[in-house]
């Protein structure tokens, strides 16, 4: 069972990890269209998962799923755990 942050803006959050777990590098507009939700607010969001570790920038404008992110879909995280790195 998963287990989300206070944080965590849901389902959007859980919904944009699920994309990302297919392995490829995904803008925030192609992830946008496949989640309808606006641009902005997944990049918006995106930020926020790359703070707390959950998915990694790759370079710019491309992401995609870090190894927490995916243990947290598996449910063997607790993102109320992660600490922001602030940036």
């Amino acid at each position: 069972m998963r287990q989300p942050g206070e944080w965590m803006q849901l389902p959007t959050d859980e919904r944009i990890l699920e994309i990302l777990e297919s392995g490829l590098l995904l803008s925030p507009q192609v992830i946008a269209k496949n989640i309808d939700k606006s641009r902005v607010h997944v990049n918006r969001r995106l930020s926020v998962l790359v703070e707390y570790g959950l998915v990694t920038r790759v370079e710019r404008g491309y992401y995609e799923i870090a190894d927490p992110g995916v243990r947290y879909l598996e449910g063997e995280l607790d993102a109320d755990d992660l600490e922001s790195d602030g940036e």
